[in-house]
């Protein structure tokens, strides 16, 4: 059978499988995330049926999934109010990292793999992930609650820290040391302030500049622009998915919103690409020697990824529910630690660090969206169940309702 057919069929079978599979989520009101990974683990590296001729493209479209998930995350806010939450959440962004880095630099160096092992590892269970987040937020419907300003700023502190992060890193791993690194740090931090800056002060002009009337001369420029700042921004070692997001927030009023609509299916196309594409790079045979470790890690790190959401957000006046909602919004590990590991990998550091940090994301890709759900119902379930458990205290009665005052109150004898 000829390539372009066989391509054809398997794509096609991707995609409609993907459409039974978001059925199937919608009828049990629940996030489709974790069963697009299953497909993918199912039909990847060793799994029932691994796909070949499609792959490339599923690779690409992955890509542009993350890409236009961060981008349909940008439109949501405006500059202004990302500088804001920005200035007054980068105390949190710090918390975020001491209270998620640590953990897994420790487990690297209980494993005995190294100092620089310890610092990729810190990088996965630092990172949450932008793209399963911004899938998880749309589904729930939460883009407009209160906390989500709050999960914002800490997705994109996080996202920004790695312009310093990753060029350290890859000197670290070419053995260069930190001074070998210093010029591709500069760049990186030059063009995310440069992107920023443009975002901040010009963003009435570019709105201006791709306005139209027209929705496919609208979705051409708005597409066109995303992909190429989103490009540049990573050949010069930014992360493309900071690059998409800034161009989101240059964006506002009707520009913003027609953007929105338009952009809206293709998103949803291609995050689900990119959540399959996901699940089919991962060998389940890799899996099982390293899940306890992995399981261990996952459950300190959830644990901290929701206290430190829960202080950013009480830190921000959000009310209990909502602080709730942003500690276990903040779960989901996803794309830039699956980035941070395969570095390693390449370099050769630590052959089970790769099959680790896999099991790893996997766990939490499938938990972030069950604890986005349901920690706050968690939380209040306990809160309730303890608030029955502690016993009340015995009602003391009152001097006027005591059985000497009730029996001196009563009518007076004969004199």
């Amino acid at each position: 059978m000829h390539s372009s057919a066989i391509f054809l069929i398997e794509f096609g079978a991707i995609i409609l499988g993907l459409g039974l599979l978001g059925r199937l989520a919608g009828r049990l009101k629940f996030s489709p995330i974790p069963l697009y990974l299953l497909a993918g683990l199912a039909f990847g590296e060793g799994g029932l049926l691994p796909l070949g001729t499609s792959e490339e493209f599923v690779a690409i479209g992955a890509e542009i999934g993350v890409i236009l998930l961060l981008l349909m995350l940008g439109l949501e806010y405006t500059a202004s109010d990302l500088v804001s939450n920005l200035k007054t959440q980068y105390p949190a962004g710090l918390v975020d990292a001491a209270l998620n880095a640590l953990p897994g630099a420790l487990m690297a160096l209980l494993l005995g793999w190294g100092p620089v092992a310890a610092v990729v590892l810190a990088g996965v269970t630092w990172i949450s992930s932008s793209g399963v987040i911004a899938k998880v937020l749309g589904d729930l419907g939460r883009l407009g609650n209160r906390e989500t300003p709050v999960i914002l700023s800490i997705l994109v502190l996080e996202d920004l820290s790695m312009a310093v992060y990753l060029p350290i890193l890859t000197a670290l791993l070419a053995g260069a040391g930190l001074a070998a690194g210093s010029l591709t740090l500069a760049i990186a931090l030059g063009v995310a302030g440069v992107v920023l800056l443009l975002a901040v002060r010009y963003g009435r002009h570019i709105s201006r500049f791709v306005s139209s009337d027209d929705p496919e001369k609208l979705l051409l420029v708005v597409l066109g622009l995303t992909l190429l700042v989103a490009g540049i921004a990573q050949q010069l070692q930014v992360s493309a998915a900071v690059g998409a997001f800034l161009v989101g927030i240059a964006l506002s009023g009707e520009v913003a919103e027609g953007a929105h609509n338009l952009l809206a299916p293709l998103r949803d196309l291609f995050a689900a690409v990119f959540f399959v594409f996901f699940g089919l790079h991962t060998d389940p045979a890799s899996i099982p020697p390293v899940l306890l470790p992995a399981l261990a890690l996952a459950v300190v790190t959830a644990a901290t990824k929701i206290t430190s959401g829960y202080w950013a957000a009480k830190r921000a006046g959000v009310g209990l529910k909502g602080r709730w909602r942003a500690g276990g919004t903040l779960v989901a590990r996803g794309e830039f630690s699956i980035v941070i590991a395969g570095l390693a990998v390449t370099a050769g550091i630590e052959p089970s660090l790769g099959p680790l940090a896999t099991a790893y994301v996997l766990i939490l890709v499938v938990v972030g969206p069950l604890t986005a759900r349901f920690t706050e119902p968690a939380a209040a379930w306990f809160a309730r169940r303890r608030a029955l458990s502690v016993p009340r205290p015995a009602e003391v009665p009152t001097p006027d309702e005591s059985p000497k005052a009730i029996q001196s109150n009563g009518p007076a004898g004969p004199v």
